[in-house]
């Protein structure tokens, strides 16, 4: 891949995830989603432990100067999605999936994308003639905590290519390459042809990537399939499915891997690998 790809890449990557983001998320009446309280609460505790930093660390004013530029720049970049999805969310994904009886969830990250083709549950991801990658078969069964097969269920797929990169947030890449829904079958069972991704940089040209060098970190993410699961009168569960040995899975930039979430391809003999992984829904609360 050529440089220019990559900066191209990361240059619209921010623009792209702000602007889903405030498609698809945002709340449109622009009130607080939480009462004054509730507000005064965390903004208060946020700024106090702001507070606390700088004065266990002695922060001068060139730092805090540095600071502001850098916050302001964030925003310029369109790369606030892109620092909270990955320093910030999987904290709030622990808090929100403490109780899930069903399978590991984890972070939703800044690529998903709404509305992917319909496929049924047989059926191989929408890719290029020419794709490259090991191919995958991804297949399993939906059922509920209590092991009801969840026929209908809804499984959304999306990935990167195996250069690390997504549909719709990288140039030249078809719109729903590698993005899928899947209906599950009477039994609740799916099986997905794809292929293998690779490991992948967060975008390192704009703000971001100034802290990740700044502060000595790599940019890097492990492989992963990223999951989205529905069903009617059941707890949708959102994750990522990692390569057991793959780049990164010790040290993900985003620290969303659990144990849980690493699965084992096999080889099938014929140049390609499967696995099958079962995903458990908690009934709605």
């Amino acid at each position: 891949m050529s440089d220019t790809t990559l900066k191209a890449t990361a240059a619209a990557s921010g623009a792209s995830a702000t602007d889903r983001f405030r498609t698809d998320k945002a709340t449109s009446t622009g009130r607080p989603v939480a009462d004054t309280e509730r507000v005064n609460t965390l903004a208060t505790e946020l700024i106090s432990a702001v507070h606390d930093v700088i004065r266990r660390n002695q922060v001068t004013y060139k730092e805090y100067n540095a600071l502001k530029s850098w916050l302001i720049s964030v925003g310029e970049d369109g790369e606030w999605p892109l620092f909270l999805d990955v320093w910030i969310e999987h904290v709030v994904e622990e808090v929100a999936s403490a109780d899930r009886k069903g399978s590991k969830g984890t972070i939703e990250g800044p690529y998903y994308v709404p509305g992917a083709p319909d496929l049924p549950s047989v059926s191989t991801l929408p890719m290029r003639k020419e794709e490259s990658g090991t191919p995958l078969l991804f297949q399993g069964q939906v059922t509920g905590v209590s092991g009801e097969a969840l026929s209908g269920a809804l499984l959304e797929m999306w990935q990167a290519d195996d250069d690390g990169l997504y549909a719709q947030f990288a140039p030249g890449i078809p719109q729903w390459n590698l993005r899928g829904a899947i209906t599950t079958d009477d039994e609740g069972r799916f099986a997905v042809h794809t292929i293998q991704p690779a490991p992948y940089q967060i975008p390192t040209d704009g703000s971001c990537g100034k802290l990740i060098a700044a502060a000595g970190w790599h940019p890097w993410r492990p492989a992963h399939l990223h999951l989205k699961v529905s069903a009617p009168g059941y707890e949708t569960l959102t994750a990522q499915l990692y390569f057991r040995g793959g780049e990164h899975v010790e040290d993900d930039v985003a620290s969303a891997v659990k144990p849980e979430l690493v699965i084992d391809p096999q080889p099938t003999g014929d140049r390609g690998n499967q696995v099958t992984h079962d995903l458990v829904l908690d009934p709605a609360s």
